[in-house]
């Protein structure tokens, strides 16, 4: 894996819009984000049509597309940051190819970005699977410092959630979001699970369909690659009151606990809440009895 080089104060982010267009109720919340970064001693550029609209893209593929080629391979910038999720991600990479440049660049966001980390990872390049800038006003302080310490190249602290057994286990972290990573299942752009610690989450997805998710997954004999699995969090993913259902956390134990290896889940990262980073392609060591995660972000 190739690790872009670690960012210094006063270096330029060229923020874009690869997926969905800006909304007008995320205007502020986006400018909060943006400031967020200058105050942490950064230059955001914003991309000429980061505000672009076309149906619920941020302006059509080719302008998404552009916009990705000149935050890829102009000097100037020394990471790319994402303005929002939504929808449109996977459509750039129809055509995409990522020319080999110097110094790889610092991709973060998470959410719809998944596709764009995941071909990252393709290309063994280390990523970010963090708050985007309409997300970022959301995070903590520890969240916070925890982004900018491990782009300025500082060791991450270990994450803990709920242990579900199965010892400890070893590998590189991908992580992402569980409806966009599916649907990169079986394409080109789908990675290599071997020696993967896997990290899932989503939000607004009723349980019978991360059912349906998990299950294809199951099918395609994935789990049975993978070094252990780490769940974030789920969010509105329960069922109405009056419908017949299991809730997201029955899901998730019928679904995973059976694997035979390591699972923690309540892990801070997802939608609607704490979302710490993760570099995804970093090697990571998981204990599924503590339910620690750790880092350790000098093997590559």
């Amino acid at each position: 894996m190739i690790r872009p080089q670690f960012l210094q104060k006063g270096d330029t982010l060229l923020a874009i819009a690869p997926s969905g267009t800006l909304r007008d109720k995320e205007a502020i919340k986006f400018e909060q984000g943006v400031e967020i970064w200058r105050q942490n001693g950064y230059n955001i550029v914003l991309e000429t049509n980061y505000s672009a609209q076309e149906g619920y893209l941020a302006g059509n593929d080719q302008i998404r597309r552009l916009a990705l080629k000149e935050a890829w391979l102009n000097p100037e910038y020394k990471g790319i940051v994402c303005v929002r999720g939504g929808y449109g991600g996977a459509r750039l990479l129809e055509r995409w190819q990522w020319e080999t440049i110097p110094h790889p660049k610092w991709l973060i966001g998470f959410s719809d970005v998944t596709s764009l980390l995941w071909s990252l990872y393709n290309q063994e390049i280390v990523s970010v699977h963090g708050a985007v800038l309409t997300t970022i006003i959301e995070e903590s302080e520890t969240s916070l410092k925890r982004l900018f310490d491990y782009l300025e190249g500082k060791p991450l602290t270990p994450l803990y959630g709920n242990g579900w057994g199965g010892g400890k286990a070893q590998g590189r972290l991908l992580g992402g979001n569980l409806t966009v990573a599916t649907h990169l299942l079986g394409t080109k752009l789908c990675p290599n699970f071997d020696n993967v610690i896997l990290a899932l989450e989503d939000v607004q997805e009723a349980p019978y369909r991360l059912d349906r998710m998990l299950t294809q997954w199951r099918i395609m004999g994935i789990f049975e690659r993978v070094k252990g699995i780490l769940l974030g969090r789920f969010s509105g993913c329960n069922p109405p009151d009056n419908i017949p259902s299991w809730n997201v956390n029955e899901v998730l134990l019928d679904r995973f606990s059976d694997l035979n290896i390591p699972v923690i889940s309540e892990l801070p990262f997802g939608h609607d809440g704490v979302n710490m980073c993760l570099p995804v392609g970093e090697w990571v060591e998981m204990d599924g009895d503590r339910g620690e995660v750790n880092f350790m972000a000098l093997r590559l």
